[in-house]
């Protein structure tokens, strides 16, 4: 069974600001390559086989451990090797948007935490979102696959908000793409619980030049 804390983490209402960002998505639609439910699930599904989320979702079991063991031993080693997880997966990010974006939305999210009485082992907040995911799934006691399954969730919940306020879509489709999209977030939380985030490899070009070209539209609904 889900745990309830994993719906509160993956809940719309989880204040982190992720509601502001489209990641591309909002370029893509302005330029004609996503305009209605079919190029949407399209887009969606091929962000979920190659897109740069399965790396960020598969480190979340070796920045879990690294967690874990700064937690017992708040030594520079152990906060070192934390770190360096954090970094490698921003560095992984082209767009300058979306490590930006990452790092609002993880120290929003460590604040919240800390606010729950969760704070990290040092009471800093300057953890990408990642990384705060993976926190906010060790201090509530998420299993392994959760987490996973939670971040994969809510980014597809994220960028379907984001759809129906772009395109002709509607809640309603929007709602029967996230249930299309179940049976794919699952396999794909089951097999990235066992991969090494170090031999995966990203296929999502596409997603890296519409979040690079975003903050040149001359309107723009979401944040760059």
């Amino acid at each position: 069974m889900t745990s309830l804390a994993m719906l509160q983490l993956v809940s719309p209402s989880l204040p982190v600001g992720a509601f502001s960002y489209s990641e591309g998505l909002e370029w893509l639609v302005q330029f004609g390559r996503i305009s209605n439910e079919s190029t949407l699930f399209d887009w969606l599904e091929s962000e979920l086989l190659r897109g740069q989320l399965r790396i960020e979702a598969a480190a979340q079991m070796p920045m879990r451990e690294a967690l874990i063991k700064w937690r017992i031993d708040e030594t520079s080693d152990s906060l070192k090797n934390v770190l360096s997880w954090n970094s490698w997966l921003l560095a992984l990010r082209d767009a300058r948007e979306v490590r930006e974006q990452h790092r609002q939305m993880g120290k929003s999210l460590l604040q919240l935490l800390s606010e729950l009485g969760q704070p990290l082992p040092d009471g800093r907040d300057d953890l990408a979102w990642p990384m705060a995911w993976a926190w906010a799934g060790l201090a509530w006691n998420l299993s392994e696959l959760e987490v996973i399954q939670g971040y994969l969730y809510a980014w597809v919940a994220n960028q379907l908000s984001a759809a129906v306020r772009l395109i002709p879509l509607g809640p309603s489709k929007a709602q029967g793409l996230q249930l299309r999209l179940l049976p794919l977030i699952s396999l794909q939380s089951e097999q990235l619980l066992n991969e090494d985030p170090h031999q995966l490899w990203s296929g999502d070009v596409g997603a890296t030049m519409a979040q690079l070209s975003h903050d040149e539209l001359y309107s723009r609904l979401f944040r760059s």
